[in-house]
C-alpha cells in the first residue's frame, strides 16, 4: 500500500521531535537526568526508552512531568512558571528539563532525519504542502538549527499553543490549526508523528492518512492501535503516489 497517495492528500502535516529532528533522545536524556534527581530515594530511576515512551513522549513538558509521577503514584503542587528549575513542584521539574534540554541544544546543534528531508523534498516537487507541528516553544529555532524551515509552509508551536488556549495532544488542536493556516479540510492532510499520544490526536482530528515511525522497532502494535495507518521504522521507507513530480512527465 502506498504511503502517500496525493490523489486525496494535497499536505501533510509533520511531528517534530523524533521524526523532522533526532532530538527525541535528547529529551530523554534531560528527563531522565532530572526525574532520577528527583526520585532518589522516593522510587526507582527513570526508564529509557519505557517510562519516556509510555508517560512523556508527544505530551506538553508539564504533561508529561504529571502523567510520569502519577505512574509512580507521586502527587506534586503545580507551582507556577517563576519557580526554580528543579524545585518540587509540576513546573520546577519542567523548567529543570527545559534548561537541561536548551542547553545541549546550544552547545551542540540539532540534526534532521536524511529520510524525512527527501521525503519533504519529494513532496512538495509534487506540489503537495507541508507542515510541522510541536507543542515546545522552540520548535522553531529547532527545525531553523537543522536547517529545513524553507521546508515547511506552515510551523505550529508551543508558542502558539499558549496563545490559543489549546490542550496538548491527545487533543487535536495543534494538528487542526496547522489544517486551519494551509487551508484545508483535515480529510485532505496526512500526519506523521511518532508517539501514540500524537497518533491519537491525528485520528481524533480526522486527518486523511496517518502514518506512524517507529524507530525502535517496539511499538507498532500500539501505534495501530491508536489510529495509525502504517507504521514504519524510517521514513526512508515512505512512498509518494498521485502527481507527477514538477519538472517530470
Amino acid at each position: 500500500m502506498t504511503t502517500f497517495d496525493l490523489t486525496g492528500l494535497r499536505a501533510v502535516v509533520f511531528d517534530t521531535d523524533g521524526v523532522v529532528t533526532d532530538t527525541a533522545r535528547v529529551h530523554a536524556a534531560a528527563w531522565k537526568h532530572v526525574f532520577d534527581g528527583f526520585l532518589r530515594g522516593r522510587s526507582a530511576p527513570f526508564d529509557v526508552p519505557g517510562d519516556y515512551l509510555a508517560y512523556v513522549d508527544g505530551r506538553p513538558r508539564l504533561d508529561g512531568v504529571r502523567t510520569f509521577l502519577a505512574s509512580r503514584g507521586i502527587s506534586l503542587p503545580e507551582g507556577g512558571p517563576d519557580d526554580e528549575p528543579g524545585a518540587p513542584t509540576v513546573h520546577g521539574l519542567g523548567r529543570a528539563k527545559d534548561e537541561l534540554f536548551v542547553s545541549e541544544i546550544e552547545q551542540h546543534g540539532v540534526a534532521a532525519f536524511p529520510s524525512t528531508v527527501e521525503l519533504l523534498h519529494d513532496l512538495r516537487r509534487r506540489g503537495c504542502r507541508t507542515a510541522v507541528v510541536s507543542a515546545s516553544r522552540h520548535c522553531r529555532a529547532m527545525v531553523a538549527s537543522a536547517g529545513v524551515l524553507h521546508l515547511f509552509d506552515v510551523l505550529v508551536d508551543g508558542t502558539d499553543a499558549a496563545r490559543l488556549g489549546a490542550p496538548g495532544k491527545p487533543d487535536p488542536a495543534l494538528f487542526l490549526e496547522a489544517a486551519r493556516r494551509l487551508g484545508l479540510p483535515p480529510l485532505a492532510v496526512g500526519v506523521v508523528e511518532d508517539a501514540v499520544p500524537g497518533v491519537d490526536a491525528a485520528r481524533r482530528g480526522g486527518f486523511g492518512r496517518i502514518v506512524a515511525v517507529d524507530r525502535t522497532g517496539t511499538r507498532a502494535a500500539a501505534l495501530l492501535a491508536a489510529g495509525a495507518d502504517a507504521v514504519v521504522s524510517d521514513l526512508a521507507e515512505a512512498d509518494v503516489a498521485g502527481r507527477v513530480p514538477v519538472g517530470r512527465r
